[in-house]
């Protein structure tokens, strides 16, 4: 039987839970620390090495047959990919209404502090802030879908599907996912002081739980990992959006 390892890491792990704990272990924790870091400076260009990092991590890991099995491969439903996209855009417009209607544009609402990493100008023309918008929607719809959807969606998940189940394992990929996102929104600095805000992160874990779940659905239903690659990227796409001309044009 051929092996899902790489025949270096073949002789130190499994392809099981355990791997997949360490993994999260060894790039959540860092990412988390860089994250809140980033939101301190606003400029969050050591995620992107990290998000580069975490792509790559299925390569270093697992022998070619090991990558086809986390999903690295053509879909086998090509209307699932549609239907990701829809899905991606659909929720981050939901999540916008719900943030404004329960916080305005307060620090405690996601997309606002989120947007606050953007640097968009207080005044600023329509043309560029297009420009802006597209530059980040790019780099928003690449690193983070492709390096996150590899790592939770793709390898973190098949290692611990090996040993407990799609199902289990999907729950496991998402806490996780979820979690690492309260370095984005959750502990926030205001007024240069950390602050940890209950209800809104409450709020914004269980979403960011929700998508996830949806993300790993789009890959099961397409046959790829693209599929919750594409969801992802419309996510970010959406919201972004939102930031830009829903909330910074307010």
């Amino acid at each position: 039987m051929e092996n899902d390892l790489k025949p270096f890491w073949n002789k130190i792990f499994s392809f099981n839970w355990k791997l997949g704990l360490f993994l999260i272990l060894l790039i959540c924790i860092p990412r988390f620390i860089l994250v809140l870091h980033g939101n301190e400076i606003a400029n969050m260009q050591y995620v992107g090495i990290l998000m580069l990092t975490m792509a790559f991590t299925p390569f270093v890991f697992l022998s070619k047959n090991g990558r086809r099995k986390i999903g690295i491969k053509k879909p086998t439903n090509n209307g699932w990919l549609i239907i990701a996209l829809i899905i991606g855009i659909v929720f981050s417009v939901l999540l916008y209404f719900l943030g404004d209607v329960l916080y305005g544009n307060s620090h405690k609402n996601w997309y606002s502090y989120i947007g606050r990493s953007y640097n968009i100008p207080q005044e600023i023309d329509e043309q560029s802030r297009l420009i802006m918008f597209a530059i980040s929607s790019l780099i928003g719809m690449t690193f983070s879908p492709i390096g996150e959807e590899l790592f939770f969606r793709g390898i973190v998940h098949s290692s611990f599907a090996n040993s407990i189940g799609n199902i289990k394992a999907s729950l496991i990929d998402s806490s996780a996912f979820a979690l690492v996102h309260i370095s984005h929104f959750g502990l926030v600095i205001h007024k240069q002081q950390w602050e940890f805000l209950f209800v809104p992160t409450l709020i914004w874990v269980l979403s960011m739980f929700t998508i996830s779940i949806l993300f790993y659905v789009c890959r099961k239903r397409s046959g790829s990992i693209l599929g919750a690659i594409i969801c992802h990227s419309a996510f970010n796409l959406g919201m972004t959006y939102c930031i830009f001309f829903l909330i910074g044009g307010n």
